[in-house]
């Protein structure tokens, strides 16, 4: 298989609202980590960090302009990875943990990450049986209903355990902006982690229904508006109803 340099492991795309998408593009999409870049007045917020296999603060510009909030969605491998690069870390309080002492077995490193979730691998010296997350103690620990304040953009911390205890979404009210992370998305959402929760992930679904959304930038796949979030959750509702 090729390697990548670390020149081309990330690609940009600035979206509406000054909003940044920020991808590997040599992971499947699969097992790719969307990485949000938020601009605000005071100070921007990057929501997931992805692998960590090339720093995103040296090859990333953007993501060093300004002061820089970094949150984690939930605490699996592709989620955290350069969490350690920020100053500033945001996690849930069931999460914390994770966080602060991660390892291959409680990041899901093992046993997703080998060589087939790539179409190029990352830079020497990277070996995938050796990959791991380094240690990023948060810096702030929230919980449901505690907010994220950019200065002129303030952003809810929705908790939607499920997928995992800790996991969180974004929303931005004034924008109808949600930040999803790995509780939905458009794509095969996973139910079956070692600490994954059916009656949690239920309930949280049931949850976000209710949010008028404009759009939603989940953790993994494309965005997309209202009309497909309302069939996204209903439809994964109707089918565990029956």
């Amino acid at each position: 298989m090729q390697i990548a340099t670390a020149e081309t492991w990330y690609e940009t795309r600035r979206l509406g609202d000054d909003v940044t998408y920020i991808g590997e593009p040599f992971i499947k999409e699969f097992y790719r980590c969307n990485i949000w870049h938020v601009r605000g007045r005071d100070r921007d917020m990057l929501v997931d960090s992805g692998m960590g296999v090339v720093s995103l603060r040296d090859y990333v510009p953007l993501v060093t302009e300004r002061a820089c909030t970094c949150v984690a969605s939930h605490t699996h491998f592709d989620h955290i990875g350069c969490h350690h690069e920020f100053d500033d870390r945001v996690v849930h309080r069931d999460e914390a943990g994770l966080l602060a002492e991660p390892t291959r077995e409680n990041t899901l490193a093992d046993p997703y990450v080998t060589d087939d979730i790539f179409t190029r691998l990352p830079p020497i010296p990277y070996v995938s049986a050796e990959y791991a997350v380094q240690q990023a103690p948060a810096t702030r620990i929230v919980e449901d209903g505690d907010v994220i304040d950019l200065g002129d953009r303030v952003f809810e911390v929705v908790h939607t355990p499920g997928h995992s205890p800790g996991g969180i979404a974004l929303w931005e009210a004034a924008t109808g902006i949600l930040f999803s992370g790995d509780i939905v998305y458009d794509g095969p959402l996973i139910e079956d982690c070692y600490h994954s929760d059916a009656a949690d992930y239920v309930a949280s679904m049931k949850r976000l229904l209710d949010y008028p959304v404009r759009v939603v930038h989940g953790g993994h796949f494309p965005s997309y508006g209202n009309a497909r979030h309302v069939e996204l959750v209903r439809d994964w509702l109707r089918l565990k109803e029956a």
